[in-house]
């Protein structure tokens, strides 16, 4: 977490930060052996150099970004779970719970289908 100390000094709400610095603990200890990294201003985790997931803040929500395989292949979940999401992001608003059980499930596909992947996106 030492990695992301930086970027969640730098948000002014505190339920904001505290909300994200939840999610990317969680993520640092469920996936210990994901790389945690700030690249493009934003946290991030990667495996063998391959992006997995990535996270951003915003005025209303906290977005994750599985890439849009992941999105791709978990759209009916994420809309189950309440949450609006893009080709390449899902939001999740400030006030709603965070559904761990599909963040999980995002980053293990990510792992799987991208174990082979010798580039930092998917081609």
């Amino acid at each position: 977490m030492e990695v992301f100390i930086e970027f969640l000094e730098r948000i002014d709400n505190p339920q904001h930060r505290d909300r994200t610095e939840e999610v990317l603990g969680w993520v640092t200890r469920k996936f210990p052996n994901l790389m945690p990294k700030i690249a493009w201003n934003q946290p991030m985790f990667t495996d063998h150099d391959t992006f997995i997931i990535g996270f951003s803040v915003a005025k209303h929500h906290l977005a994750v970004a599985p890439e849009r395989a992941g999105i791709n292949h978990f759209s009916d979940d994420i809309v189950k779970a309440g949450y609006d999401h893009t080709k390449e992001l899902v939001r999740i608003k400030w006030d709603s719970p965070v559904d761990f059980s599909l963040l999980e499930r995002m980053i293990e596909f990510n792992i799987l289908d991208k174990a082979d992947c010798s580039t930092f996106w998917r081609k």
